[in-house]
Protein backbone atom coordinates (compact mmCIF):
# COMPACT_ATOMS: atom_id res chain seq x y z
CA UNK A 1 0.00 0.00 0.00
CA UNK A 2 1.71 3.71 -0.45
CA UNK A 3 2.43 5.17 2.94
CA UNK A 4 -0.33 7.33 4.30
CA UNK A 5 2.31 9.74 5.55
CA UNK A 6 2.26 12.93 2.97
CA UNK A 7 5.75 13.41 3.99
CA UNK A 8 7.25 10.23 2.11
CA UNK A 9 4.15 8.81 0.41
CA UNK A 10 5.42 7.22 -3.17
CA UNK A 11 9.26 8.24 -2.66
CA UNK A 12 10.05 4.57 -1.65
CA UNK A 13 8.21 3.75 -5.08
CA UNK A 14 10.03 5.91 -6.73
CA UNK A 15 13.82 5.32 -5.85
CA UNK A 16 12.96 1.63 -6.49
CA UNK A 17 11.62 2.36 -10.14
CA UNK A 18 14.74 4.77 -10.65
CA UNK A 19 16.60 2.15 -9.85
CA UNK A 20 14.98 -0.30 -12.65
CA UNK A 21 13.18 -2.21 -10.03
CA UNK A 22 9.26 -2.92 -10.83
CA UNK A 23 6.96 -1.73 -8.54
CA UNK A 24 3.28 -2.61 -8.19
CA UNK A 25 1.03 -1.19 -5.11
CA UNK A 26 -2.50 -2.08 -4.07
CA UNK A 27 -1.74 -6.11 -3.97
CA UNK A 28 -3.01 -6.98 -0.93
CA UNK A 29 -3.46 -3.70 0.67
CA UNK A 30 -6.64 -4.35 3.06
CA UNK A 31 -4.76 -6.97 4.49
CA UNK A 32 -2.07 -4.78 5.02
CA UNK A 33 -3.87 -1.96 6.43
CA UNK A 34 -5.56 -3.94 9.19
CA UNK A 35 -1.75 -4.85 10.52
CA UNK A 36 -1.19 -0.81 11.19
CA UNK A 37 -4.75 0.84 11.81
CA UNK A 38 -3.03 3.44 14.01
CA UNK A 39 -0.57 4.95 12.53
CA UNK A 40 -3.22 5.03 9.13
CA UNK A 41 -6.21 6.26 11.30
CA UNK A 42 -3.59 8.86 12.59
CA UNK A 43 -2.02 10.08 8.94
CA UNK A 44 -5.71 10.05 7.48
CA UNK A 45 -7.68 11.52 10.67
CA UNK A 46 -4.89 13.23 12.56
CA UNK A 47 -5.97 10.79 15.68
CA UNK A 48 -4.88 7.81 17.15
CA UNK A 49 -7.05 4.61 16.30
CA UNK A 50 -9.45 3.93 19.27
CA UNK A 51 -10.02 0.56 20.82
CA UNK A 52 -12.68 0.63 23.91
CA UNK A 53 -12.68 -2.28 26.00
CA UNK A 54 -15.65 -3.66 28.08
CA UNK A 55 -16.31 -6.70 30.24
CA UNK A 56 -19.61 -7.76 31.35
CA UNK A 57 -21.95 -10.19 32.13
CA UNK A 58 -24.05 -12.04 29.53
CA UNK A 59 -26.96 -9.18 29.76
CA UNK A 60 -24.06 -6.54 29.32
CA UNK A 61 -23.79 -5.10 33.16
CA UNK A 62 -20.26 -4.02 34.18
CA UNK A 63 -20.38 -3.58 37.82
CA UNK A 64 -23.11 -4.01 40.41
CA UNK A 65 -25.12 -1.42 41.90
CA UNK A 66 -22.51 -0.64 44.71
CA UNK A 67 -20.09 -0.50 42.34
CA UNK A 68 -18.47 -4.00 42.69
CA UNK A 69 -16.91 -5.45 39.12
CA UNK A 70 -14.11 -7.68 40.41
CA UNK A 71 -14.11 -10.31 38.94
CA UNK A 72 -16.87 -10.28 36.20
CA UNK A 73 -14.72 -12.22 34.09
CA UNK A 74 -12.07 -15.41 33.41
CA UNK A 75 -8.58 -15.25 34.23
CA UNK A 76 -8.40 -16.09 30.42
CA UNK A 77 -10.50 -13.18 29.68
CA UNK A 78 -8.47 -10.28 32.15
CA UNK A 79 -5.08 -12.22 30.03
CA UNK A 80 -6.11 -11.38 26.78
CA UNK A 81 -6.48 -8.23 27.80
CA UNK A 82 -2.77 -7.69 28.45
CA UNK A 83 -2.19 -8.40 24.82
CA UNK A 84 -4.64 -5.69 24.16
CA UNK A 85 -2.57 -3.62 26.41
CA UNK A 86 0.58 -3.93 25.21
CA UNK A 87 0.41 -3.48 21.34
CA UNK A 88 -1.68 -0.14 22.28
CA UNK A 89 0.34 3.24 22.54
CA UNK A 90 -1.97 4.56 25.53
CA UNK A 91 -4.17 3.02 27.86
CA UNK A 92 -6.80 5.91 28.55
CA UNK A 93 -8.81 5.74 31.51
CA UNK A 94 -11.17 8.39 33.26
CA UNK A 95 -10.96 9.90 36.49
CA UNK A 96 -14.41 7.84 37.92
CA UNK A 97 -12.58 4.93 37.11
CA UNK A 98 -9.18 5.46 39.40
CA UNK A 99 -11.57 6.95 42.13
CA UNK A 100 -13.62 3.64 42.05
CA UNK A 101 -11.28 0.67 40.95
CA UNK A 102 -7.52 2.41 41.57
CA UNK A 103 -6.10 0.71 38.72
CA UNK A 104 -2.83 0.56 37.67
CA UNK A 105 -2.95 0.10 33.54
CA UNK A 106 0.44 -1.49 33.07
CA UNK A 107 1.20 -4.97 31.47
CA UNK A 108 1.56 -7.51 33.26
CA UNK A 109 2.49 -11.13 33.09
CA UNK A 110 3.47 -10.91 29.32
CA UNK A 111 7.59 -10.67 29.98
CA UNK A 112 8.04 -7.80 28.22
CA UNK A 113 9.45 -4.44 29.33
CA UNK A 114 7.43 -2.30 27.66
CA UNK A 115 4.78 -0.55 29.22
CA UNK A 116 2.44 2.37 27.58
CA UNK A 117 1.66 5.65 28.00
CA UNK A 118 -0.92 6.07 30.77
CA UNK A 119 -3.67 8.63 30.16
CA UNK A 120 -6.32 9.96 32.35
CA UNK A 121 -9.06 12.60 31.87
CA UNK A 122 -9.69 14.48 34.80
CA UNK A 123 -10.91 17.67 34.63
CA UNK A 124 -11.53 18.46 38.18
CA UNK A 125 -8.34 17.32 38.92
CA UNK A 126 -9.51 14.80 41.36
CA UNK A 127 -6.63 12.02 41.19
CA UNK A 128 -4.88 11.45 44.28
CA UNK A 129 -1.21 11.69 44.31
CA UNK A 130 -1.46 8.30 45.94
CA UNK A 131 -3.13 6.55 42.96
CA UNK A 132 -1.60 3.12 41.28
CA UNK A 133 -2.06 5.05 37.82
CA UNK A 134 0.77 7.22 38.97
CA UNK A 135 2.97 5.08 40.03
CA UNK A 136 6.43 3.69 38.14
CA UNK A 137 7.35 1.47 35.63
CA UNK A 138 4.90 3.54 33.41
CA UNK A 139 4.66 7.26 32.93
CA UNK A 140 1.24 9.19 33.15
CA UNK A 141 -0.47 12.35 31.70
CA UNK A 142 -2.99 13.54 33.19
CA UNK A 143 -5.38 15.71 30.93
CA UNK A 144 -7.34 18.36 32.59
CA UNK A 145 -9.16 22.05 31.88
CA UNK A 146 -6.99 23.82 34.31
CA UNK A 147 -3.36 22.78 35.08
CA UNK A 148 -2.68 25.50 37.47
CA UNK A 149 -3.24 25.67 41.66
CA UNK A 150 -2.33 23.30 44.19
CA UNK A 151 -3.96 19.27 42.77
CA UNK A 152 -1.62 20.16 39.64
CA UNK A 153 1.71 20.69 41.89
CA UNK A 154 0.96 17.53 43.79
CA UNK A 155 0.25 15.26 40.93
CA UNK A 156 3.74 16.68 39.20
CA UNK A 157 5.02 16.16 42.44
CA UNK A 158 3.94 12.63 42.27
CA UNK A 159 5.65 11.96 38.76
CA UNK A 160 2.53 12.49 36.52
CA UNK A 161 2.65 15.10 33.05
CA UNK A 162 -0.25 17.47 33.90
CA UNK A 163 -1.71 18.90 30.49
CA UNK A 164 -4.43 21.78 30.04
CA UNK A 165 -6.53 21.73 27.16
CA UNK A 166 -9.75 24.09 26.99
CA UNK A 167 -12.99 22.74 28.24
CA UNK A 168 -16.14 22.19 27.01
CA UNK A 169 -19.55 21.88 28.61
CA UNK A 170 -17.33 21.69 31.74
CA UNK A 171 -15.40 18.34 30.60
CA UNK A 172 -11.89 17.63 28.63
CA UNK A 173 -13.03 17.97 25.11
CA UNK A 174 -12.72 14.53 23.52
CA UNK A 175 -11.83 15.47 19.96
CA UNK A 176 -9.28 17.98 21.03
CA UNK A 177 -7.68 15.39 23.74
CA UNK A 178 -7.28 12.68 21.00
CA UNK A 179 -5.31 15.51 18.41
CA UNK A 180 -3.20 16.15 21.01
CA UNK A 181 -2.14 12.65 21.70
CA UNK A 182 -2.06 12.28 17.79
CA UNK A 183 0.59 14.87 18.15
CA UNK A 184 2.86 12.84 20.63
CA UNK A 185 2.96 10.14 17.78
CA UNK A 186 0.44 8.05 19.65
CA UNK A 187 -0.84 5.77 16.97
CA UNK A 188 -3.41 3.41 19.14
CA UNK A 189 -5.32 3.70 21.95
CA UNK A 190 -7.03 1.40 24.51
CA UNK A 191 -9.99 2.62 26.82
CA UNK A 192 -10.80 1.21 29.62
CA UNK A 193 -13.05 2.98 31.72
CA UNK A 194 -16.37 3.34 32.62
CA UNK A 195 -19.71 3.62 30.82
CA UNK A 196 -19.32 7.30 31.23
CA UNK A 197 -16.21 7.75 28.98
CA UNK A 198 -16.85 5.21 27.06
CA UNK A 199 -20.35 6.17 25.53
CA UNK A 200 -19.02 9.46 25.07
CA UNK A 201 -16.65 8.79 22.80
CA UNK A 202 -19.06 6.16 20.79
CA UNK A 203 -21.67 8.99 20.83
CA UNK A 204 -19.27 11.28 19.13
CA UNK A 205 -18.06 8.92 16.86
CA UNK A 206 -14.43 8.73 18.09
CA UNK A 207 -14.46 4.77 18.51
CA UNK A 208 -12.73 2.66 15.82
CA UNK A 209 -13.09 -0.94 17.47
CA UNK A 210 -14.65 -2.08 20.55
CA UNK A 211 -13.83 -5.41 22.07
CA UNK A 212 -16.32 -6.98 24.39
CA UNK A 213 -15.82 -9.64 26.96
CA UNK A 214 -18.91 -11.29 28.07
CA UNK A 215 -19.05 -13.63 31.14
CA UNK A 216 -21.21 -16.30 31.42
CA UNK A 217 -23.67 -14.97 34.09
CA UNK A 218 -26.18 -12.78 34.93
CA UNK A 219 -26.25 -9.98 37.11
CA UNK A 220 -30.09 -8.10 36.50
CA UNK A 221 -31.03 -4.79 35.66
CA UNK A 222 -30.02 -2.61 38.73
CA UNK A 223 -26.00 -3.59 37.79
CA UNK A 224 -24.49 -1.02 35.91
CA UNK A 225 -24.48 -0.85 31.96
CA UNK A 226 -21.87 -0.79 29.57
CA UNK A 227 -21.97 2.47 27.77
CA UNK A 228 -24.18 5.60 28.76
CA UNK A 229 -25.53 7.09 25.41
CA UNK A 230 -28.28 9.20 26.89
CA UNK A 231 -32.35 8.45 26.22
CA UNK A 232 -32.69 6.95 22.57
CA UNK A 233 -35.46 8.17 21.39
CA UNK A 234 -35.70 5.98 17.80
CA UNK A 235 -34.20 3.07 16.04
CA UNK A 236 -31.95 5.57 14.22
CA UNK A 237 -30.17 6.61 16.83
CA UNK A 238 -28.72 3.33 17.60
CA UNK A 239 -25.26 2.95 16.56
CA UNK A 240 -24.94 -0.30 14.04
CA UNK A 241 -22.03 -2.39 14.72
CA UNK A 242 -20.32 -4.89 12.43
CA UNK A 243 -18.70 -7.71 13.90
CA UNK A 244 -15.26 -8.60 12.89
CA UNK A 245 -14.31 -11.15 15.21
CA UNK A 246 -16.32 -13.93 17.78
CA UNK A 247 -14.79 -16.57 19.85
CA UNK A 248 -14.27 -18.28 22.91
CA UNK A 249 -11.51 -16.76 25.66
CA UNK A 250 -11.52 -19.45 27.99
CA UNK A 251 -15.33 -19.74 29.54
CA UNK A 252 -15.73 -15.97 28.16
CA UNK A 253 -17.38 -14.97 24.95
CA UNK A 254 -15.09 -12.18 22.82
CA UNK A 255 -16.68 -10.08 20.36
CA UNK A 256 -14.93 -7.10 18.22
CA UNK A 257 -17.05 -5.06 16.38
CA UNK A 258 -16.23 -1.71 14.21
CA UNK A 259 -18.52 1.38 14.34
CA UNK A 260 -20.64 1.61 11.07
CA UNK A 261 -19.28 5.06 9.34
Amino acid sequence: MLDPNPRVAGKGFAELEAAGIAVQQGLMEAEAAILNPGFIARMRDGRPFVRVKLAASLDGRTALVNGESKWITSPAARMDVQRWRARSSVILTGIETVLADDPSLTVRELGIARTPLRVVLDSRLRCPPHAKVLQRPAATVVITTGADGPAAMALRAAGAEVVALAEQEGRVPLAEMLRHLAARDVNEILVEAGPTLSGALLRAGLVDELVLYYAAHVMGAAARGMLEMGVLTSMEERVPLVLSDVRRVGPDLRIIARPVR
